[in-house]
């Protein structure tokens, strides 16, 4: 063999190893989603600590490589760097994901970083919580009228909570297989709260019932700050003992912050560990979305589904509240805008709520009120989740 014939050997077998070799437009597609998820991140501000990481996680994991077909390679002439490769660094940071260790980290910086006093001053706002989980088991009965499995189905409603942590945990429980098709599906959405819900809250809502002003919540002492994780814990967890590990840590998280005790435990919780989980979660999520399994039929229904059940928490939450208003005197009505916020997306939709008030009254604050919803959202989908899996798993 001459030097031009080795040449043209080697050289022929290092453009194999290249992308540009294995690239197909499922990856094309997926980097136009990545890029997007970026774009919205920076330039709209739409959740950009989890958008920024998660659409960069789609650009890695949508190189492809020769050998990226095998999801679990055994031949050591493979190259083992994807998210699905055994012994890749990024098969070790993706196992947090797999095994439901990180939705509970994050669960213990949200509760480091919530004040549930606007839920405790009035505590009939939980029932709007409470009420936006309709969109959870409205799409739960969709996906199974289209085919999915029963646990697949309780994965995929799990969306309607609007709730990422949530949504990783049980999926990767009952449906391993579409997780990462979940996971981006619930965290898009949760992004996507500011575009999705103002038309269905003003759709349902009249003039009157806009403006309704709701009475300043009263102050909540240190007591009963203190005792409401512990009361929290024990009442939903003897209720739904499979929502502990999220329930669990949730009210364990807020028990150091409100103890005052414990401020460095606090501190660390809601700030530099849920800042490195975060960063870990929206990543791996995102490599794990490559082409050549990610782009198949279920799911794009599952993304249809997300969208239905999102709307459907939202109509649920907003609904309730007017119905909730038939029975309170006058002075003691909820104002409807705040029926958004039973979806715990946190405080994105409380925001919401705030924003759509001041449309039509400048001087109607409602983001205190619409957070003790708020809150409950994130509690009523963490046990709607242990609901699912202690019947589905």
């Amino acid at each position: 063999m001459n030097f031009f014939e080795f040449l043209i050997e080697h050289l022929g077998k290092f453009i194999g190893y290249t992308a540009f070799a294995n690239f197909t437009i499922g990856h094309l597609i997926m980097i136009i989603i990545g890029l997007t998820f970026i774009y919205l991140a920076i330039k709209k501000e739409f959740e950009p600590m989890l958008l920024v990481p998660i659409g960069f996680g789609i650009l890695i994991g949508n190189i492809p490589f020769w050998g990226a077909e095998h999801i679990l390679p055994t031949d050591p002439q493979n190259l083992q760097i994807g998210v699905y490769q055994q012994g890749s660094v990024l098969n070790y940071l993706y196992f947090g994901v797999r095994y439901g260790v990180y939705p509970p980290l994050i669960f213990l910086g949200i509760g480091a970083m919530t004040d549930f006093s606007a839920l405790i001053s009035n505590p009939k706002l939980i029932l709007i919580g409470a009420a936006a989980q309709l969109g959870i088991f409205g799409a739960y009965t969709a996906a199974l009228t289209l085919g999915f499995s029963a646990a697949e189905a309780g994965a995929i409603g799990i969306i309607g909570g609007a709730d990422g942590p949530t949504a990783i945990f049980l999926s990767s429980k009952l449906a391993p297989d579409l997780m990462g098709a979940i996971a981006v599906s619930a965290y898009s959405y949760m992004a996507l709260v500011p575009v999705i819900q103002p038309p269905i809250m003003k759709l349902l809502t009249n003039s009157k019932e806009r403006l309704i002003r709701m009475k300043p919540p009263r102050i909540v002492s240190k007591t009963e700050k203190i005792l409401f994780p512990i009361i929290g814990l024990l009442l939903t967890c003897f209720i739904v003992p499979s929502g502990l590990p999220l329930l669990g840590m949730l009210f364990f998280g807020n028990l150091l912050k409100e103890s005052t005790v414990t401020k460095r435990l606090a501190d660390t919780a809601k700030g530099p560990m849920i800042d490195i989980v975060t960063i870990l979660i929206g990543l791996t999520v995102g490599a794990s979305t490559q082409a050549t399994t990610f782009l198949t039929p279920k799911s794009v229904g599952i993304f249809a589904l997300g969208a239905f059940s999102f709307m459907i928490a939202t109509f649920g939450g907003v609904m309730f509240c007017k119905i909730l208003n038939l029975f309170l005197k006058d002075g003691n009505k909820i104002n409807p805008l705040i029926g958004n916020a039973g979806v715990s997306a946190v405080p994105d939709s409380a925001r919401v709520s705030q924003v759509i008030g001041l449309e039509y009254d400048k001087t109607n604050h409602l983001l205190m009120h619409a957070m003790g919803p708020n809150v409950a959202g994130v509690i009523g989908s963490a046990i709607a989740a242990g609901i699912l899996l202690s019947f589905l798993y």
